[in-house]
């Protein structure tokens, strides 16, 4: 076998070895691929209880309870589907009724959801200062778009100046 021969032997060989590797990697990774499932994919899916995963959604209006020592029960909806959530600790500060979330945990055996961990989403409203700006310079900006590029400093000062309250220099 010459030179050659030899080194595209080794290339080819390691390539296989490579497609195998990612192969088995993307395998073992597919259904952790998903950011979150939504209440209608954990119903299809049949997810076997004790087995973690992150759920999102809304919350549900009215279905948020308190109860002690943290102790908070929710129900999580995508507009098809809904399921129960219990969580214990200190909610996220934007976390409300109406608003997205995002729960890592596990089904019981009763169908509930067991949150450890709870994340609120901010609305989709929300466009950061540099997106504002980039949709300004490419002409496609709209007048409702007005607030979403303001950092929430940037806004209260501004309503302090239309109502003329705020420190003078």
């Amino acid at each position: 076998m010459t030179r050659k021969q030899r080194r595209l032997t080794i290339i080819g060989c390691s390539l296989a070895v490579l497609g195998i590797a990612a192969a088995l990697v993307l395998n073992a990774l597919r259904d952790s691929i998903v950011f979150f499932s939504t209440p209608s994919m954990v119903a299809e899916q049949h997810i076997a209880p004790g087995r973690r995963f992150r759920l999102g959604g809304l919350v549900q209006p009215g279905s948020l309870t308190r109860g002690d020592n943290l102790a908070v029960r929710f129900e999580v909806a995508d507009g098809k589907d809904k399921l129960p959530v219990t969580y214990k600790g200190i909610l996220p500060d934007l976390f409300r009724e109406g608003q997205g979330v995002v729960a890592e945990g596990s089904l019981d055996p009763s169908g509930v959801f067991r949150a450890d961990t709870v994340l609120a989403k901010h609305d989709e409203r929300y466009m950061p200062k540099e997106v504002a700006d980039a949709l300004k310079k490419q002409g496609h900006w709209k007048d409702d778009y007005s607030d979403y590029g303001k950092s929430a400093g940037a806004v209260a000062s501004e309503a302090n100046v239309q109502t003329g309250q705020g420190a003078t220099r």
